[in-house]
Order: structure tokens, then C-alpha cells, then sequence
């Protein structure tokens, strides 16, 4: 069985198995504004950009009364964030993939 996927794997040219690379890794604007809008007070989106450390930031903040005022706005200014935090990670992504 291992075999026979084996050939199939490497039937595909090196273009379309980098582009189901890219399609695999790719950051996705729905799950991004998911995370925002469910868990942003908490920084899910940022982890899910890999921006840990201002997310475990947002994080603490939220912890406490005053805090959590600084980052419902920090929620807010990071919503017209995300599509260049996209458009970003997966030009890295395709950058990465395609090599040097």
C-alpha cells in the first residue's frame, strides 16, 4: 500500500506538490477572524499568526478590569491588522516554499 502511494507521490511535479504545500500551510482569513472574534480578548488570533510573545501579552491583560479596557481596543485596532498579517505570512509561506 506504501508503495503504491509512494509512486503517486512521485508522479506529481515538483510545482504541484509545492502548491499543496502551500495549500496545506496557508493561513486562512475565516479561521483568523474566527479566533478574533471569539477569543480575542485572549490573543488566539495572534498565536495564530505566531506573534506569541504580544499574545501572551493580551493574554495577562485581560486578567484584570483595567487591562482588559487597553486590549478590547487593541482587539479592535487588531482587526484591520489581520489582512496584512495575512497577506504576509502566506507571501513568507509561498516565498519559503518555492525556495532560493
Amino acid at each position: 500500500m506504501s508503495q503504491q502511494l509512494n509512486t503517486r507521490v512521485q508522479g506529481v511535479s515538483s510545482d504541484a506538490r509545492a502548491m499543496m504545500m502551500y495549500e496545506a500551510n496557508k493561513k486562512s482569513i475565516v479561521v483568523a477572524y474566527l479566533f478574533w472574534f471569539f477569543l480575542g480578548m485572549f490573543g488566539a488570533h495572534r498565536f495564530y499568526f505566531g506573534k506569541t510573545g504580544s499574545a501572551i501579552a493580551q493574554l495577562i491583560l485581560t486578567i484584570t478590569v483595567i487591562g482588559s479596557v487597553v486590549t478590547f481596543v487593541w482587539m479592535i485596532i487588531d482587526a484591520f491588522m489581520i489582512p496584512d498579517w495575512l497577506r504576509s505570512q502566506n507571501t513568507m509561506l509561498a516565498a519559503q516554499i518555492a525556495g532560493p
